[in-house]
């Protein structure tokens, strides 16, 4: 196969996976994020101590992590089909990838607003703040940079995801790896495909990377003035309240 006759089917390719894991990067980050900051709030000592409700999210979460991403596409096909007409194509691809993915962030989502700083929580409680408050103006501005770095990690995880989904017909540069360099032998193409892989989670993980360091040096989460940041959310909290 020449480049010539490479070209558009890698283009469309990159595409499809671009349109697939950001979708679901989007979906998972829209359910993963409350769910992460639920976790946190109803543990022990939680602001809504509720270790029921807290047990039982985290054995779903759990189970759904720990279910492999072939087979849970397998599972979902009728729901998929509910959902999106077909079980075929990057629409419906995106359907089992951001189901996969929103237990995954969640758990990122949990460890990031657990090392929050104590303190300024009780900071915005002591200035009358409430629930809702504290996580808006000190749970997740003061873990941004962990959030930021768990979402550079689940968009590598899903881009591996839609690879895998490319075996039953999702599309993407894993569709065009199988079809092409597996089936067919076209042993440059696959290679190819890795290397357009390889160079994609390159560049976003370099970008989160420098994201997460850029926000820690403003002083985002453990950065480098806590005590003037505990007293801008108490500032802050003042003049919601």
């Amino acid at each position: 196969m020449t480049w010539s006759e490479m070209q558009p089917l890698l283009s469309q390719a990159c595409w499809d996976t671009l349109y697939m894991v950001g979708w679901s990067t989007l979906i998972a980050v829209l359910g993963g994020l409350p769910l992460g900051v639920l976790l946190v709030l109803t543990d022990r000592g939680g602001l809504l101590q509720n270790v029921l409700a807290n047990k039982v999210i985290g054995q779903i979460v759990n189970i759904a992590r720990s279910m492999p991403f072939i087979i849970l596409m397998v599972a979902l096909m009728n729901f998929t089909r509910w959902i999106t007409g077909t079980t075929i194509g990057r629409e419906a691809a995106i359907v089992p990838l951001a189901i996969g993915a929103i237990p995954f962030f969640a758990r990122l989502v949990e460890t990031a607003v657990r090392e929050v700083d104590g303190g300024l929580i009780e900071a915005v409680q002591s200035m009358g703040g409430n629930t809702w408050t504290v996580v808006r103006k000190v749970l997740v501005p003061e873990s941004l940079p962990s959030l930021i770095s768990s979402t550079t990690t689940t968009i590598v995880a899903l881009i591996g995801y839609s690879a895998m989904a490319g075996t039953v017909g999702a599309g993407g540069l894993g569709d065009i790896a199988i079809r092409y360099g597996y089936q067919r032998f076209e042993t440059e193409l696959m290679w190819i495909t890795v290397a357009i892989l390889a160079v994609v989670i390159s560049l976003i993980q370099f970008a989160g990377d420098y994201a997460a360091r850029t926000l820690h040096r403003r002083g985002g989460h453990s950065g480098p003035v806590p005590k003037l940041r505990l007293l801008k959310a108490a500032a802050a909290t003042s003049e919601t309240v």
